[in-house]
């Protein structure tokens, strides 16, 4: 799990190198944005944005 300032920057940005989001990005109550990326190469990373 990578940590993330701007999820959907960050997302927007794998996307641009042929990465996708594997299902939904979540929000576990208002502490977390939480999802996971697949990369071209088929590697799943999770990436968890900290909610102020």
């Amino acid at each position: 799990m990578f940590a993330a300032e701007d999820t959907e920057d960050v997302l927007a940005r794998l996307h641009a190198h042929g990465a996708e989001l594997v299902g939904e990005l979540e929000q576990y109550e208002d502490s977390y944005r939480l999802c996971y990326v697949r990369g071209p190469e088929g590697i799943i990373v999770a990436l968890a944005e900290q909610l102020s």
